[in-house]
C-alpha cells in the first residue's frame, strides 16, 4: 500500500474500490456530474485543494475531462495535481457493454498504470516509516463530546467552527467530519475547539 499526502479525486464508487486497494490517502468521489450541484462535496474539495492538495484522478474520456475541469476552476486557489490514465480501449469487467467512448475508466486500469500516472503527476509519497498509519480520526462522539453536535448550543458552536474554517454554514456534520478528518490531525481540532 502506496501512501501519498494529496487526497485523491475520483469519479465514482468503483474507483474508489479500485484505489483503496492501491494507496493510503482520503479517496473522494465525486459522483459523475452530480458535483456540480453538491455544494458541500464543493467545499470539501476546496477545503482539501488548499490544506493538503489534491491530485484528480478521472477517466480519460470526454466527461472525466468535463468533471477534471470543473474541479480545477472551483479549486483554484489550490494545489492541484492532474494524474491521467492512458486510453485504453475495453470494458470492465462488471459492466454488460463498453462506455460511450469504449474506453477503461479508472477502475479498469491496471494498478501499475495507476501508480505510474500519480508518480507524473508528481503526487508526494509518504514514507511509512516516517508516518503512523494509526493517526488517530476524529468521530462523530468527538463532535459530540465538543459541543458540535447534539447539544443545546451545538448549531451555533459548529457554525462558528465552520467559520473558523472559513466554510459555508449550510455543510452538514457528516461532511464537516469528512472535511476535518482530512484537513487536520485530531490534535489540530483539539486545538480549534478549545479556542472557540
Amino acid at each position: 500500500m502506496i501512501k501519498i499526502k494529496e487526497a485523491v479525486i475520483v469519479e465514482g464508487k468503483y474507483d474508489k474500490i479500485k484505489l483503496s486497494g492501491i494507496i493510503d490517502a482520503p479517496i473522494i468521489e465525486t459522483n459523475g456530474f452530480r458535483i456540480f450541484k453538491d455544494k458541500e462535496k464543493t467545499a470539501l474539495l476546496r477545503r482539501l485543494a488548499e490544506t493538503r492538495g489534491i491530485i484528480i484522478l478521472t477517466d480519460s474520456d470526454s466527461a472525466g475531462f468535463v468533471i477534471r475541469n470543473y474541479i480545477k476552476g472551483i479549486s483554484e486557489n489550490g494545489r492541484i495535481l492532474n494524474a491521467y490514465v492512458p486510453e485504453i480501449s475495453g470494458k470492465e469487467k462488471r459492466k454488460s457493454s463498453p462506455s460511450k467512448e469504449g474506453l477503461l475508466g479508472v477502475e479498469g486500469i491496471d494498478n501499475e498504470r495507476i501508480v505510474n500516472a500519480l508518480k507524473k503527476c508528481g503526487a508526494t509519497f509518504i514514507d511509512k516509516s516516517n508516518n503512523s498509519s494509526q493517526t488517530k480520526k476524529v468521530t462523530k462522539t468527538d463532535l459530540f463530546n465538543s459541543g458540535l453536535s447534539g447539544g443545546e448550543n451545538s448549531r451555533k458552536k459548529r457554525e462558528t467552527l465552520l467559520k473558523r474554517l472559513d466554510l459555508p454554514k449550510y455543510i452538514s456534520t457528516n461532511a464537516l467530519l469528512e472535511i476535518i478528518n482530512c484537513t487536520m490531525t485530531a490534535n489540530e481540532f483539539d486545538e480549534i475547539v478549545r479556542s472557540l
